[in-house]
């Protein structure tokens, strides 16, 4: 039987992919929602093939998920068997500059998911998170799922905020949460705030590339990248592989970590686009201390769990970077 899946934050980056993967990959039904007032863009939908071709499967609501979803709302989306909840503002410097918006929204985005999930009671309840929940790492150990919570800034707490609020309704209401922790994702219809696109961007203006580097150890930082669509690819595979096990039979519920292939550092991604654009890299080393206060120069988590169930991602990092890198020299418009 078809599913019926309700993703939060359709418009923005990767929940667009997600929605993609999803119709050229599964026969389900699909339920977006999306307030379009935060990173939504509704050209991330109507650009895409997958969705023109596929869109008799696609239904959309306008709602601000900072607000409860209204009983109308419940009912107009009917049965839900699958909800994954990427609705999130995720620029890390928005969150330094005005953090109590920025940890208000996103913290009640996750209350009302999961008061509408405690209504609706789904079989699954992905809550999406990022690596950034753990903290820094020294550029060569990695997290593994359920290391210690310590958060370098606002948006990083406010995503340990949501995990926690979570596990609470997991643990006292039955929820069927899934948590799932990501390293950093690039791809087609990025933000250009994002460090991928601005790069790009900086490389096609001529202009100087600023990479950050670890004051101490005087190496640019590093992070494991993933495409979108290995980011996609790797929540449909926990969706149809994975149970969500309740409690009192198990003491805390499942997480992932979503993890790229290896480890590469900042300057290296750098010179990776620029060598696909065939133009040269300009670039300075900085101390992002001195313009992000709580800076990680090096984020890392242990994919060993996920690949212990068998999963494998569809691309790799060289082919994905210059499929991105492509794509967005020939669509111009998503670097404004």
């Amino acid at each position: 039987m078809s599913k019926r899946v309700l993703l939060t934050g359709i418009g923005g980056f990767i929940g667009s992919h997600c929605l993609s993967h999803f119709l050229v990959n599964t026969d389900w039904e699909i339920i977006g929602i999306d307030s379009w007032r935060h990173k939504g863009i509704s050209e991330r939908l109507t650009d895409s093939e997958h969705y023109q071709k596929h869109k008799d499967r696609v239904t959309i609501y306008t709602h601000d998920l900072s607000a409860p979803l209204s009983d109308i709302l419940i009912d107009k989306i009917g049965h839900i068997d699958y909800v994954v909840n990427f609705a999130s503002d995720s620029h890390v410097d928005r969150s330094i500059a005005n953090p109590v918006p920025f940890v208000l929204n996103n913290v009640n985005v996750a209350l009302n998911m999961l008061e509408y999930a405690r209504t609706v009671k789904p079989e699954k309840f992905i809550q999406i998170s990022t690596d950034e929940v753990y903290g820094a790492t020294d550029g060569k150990a990695t997290h593994p799922e359920w290391a210690a919570i310590l958060p370098s800034n606002p948006y990083s707490a406010s995503k340990a905020c949501q995990e926690a609020i979570a596990i609470s309704y997991w643990r006292t209401y039955g929820v069927p949460l899934i948590i799932t922790n990501i390293m950093n994702t690039a791809g087609e219809y990025q933000s250009s705030e994002k460090y991928v696109p601005m790069v790009i961007k900086k490389i096609l203006n001529g202009e100087k590339v600023q990479v950050h580097y670890d004051p101490k150890s005087g190496e640019p930082g590093s992070r494991f990248w993933l495409h979108a669509r290995n980011t996609s690819d790797a929540i449909l595979f926990l969706l149809k592989n994975v149970k969500a096990p309740q409690f009192p039979d198990v003491d805390r519920p499942e997480r992932f970590n979503i993890v790229g292939e290896k480890r590469i550092s900042n300057l290296d991604i750098a010179k990776l686009i620029a060598d696909v654009m065939g133009k040269p890299l300009d670039y300075e080393l900085v101390d992002a201390h001195s313009s992000r206060p709580g800076h990680d120069p090096h984020y890392g988590l242990c994919g060993k769990k996920l690949e212990s169930y068998g999963y494998k991602f569809p691309v790799n990092l060289l082919e994905s970077m210059r499929k991105m890198v492509e794509w967005t020299l020939k669509n111009p418009r998503w670097l404004k």
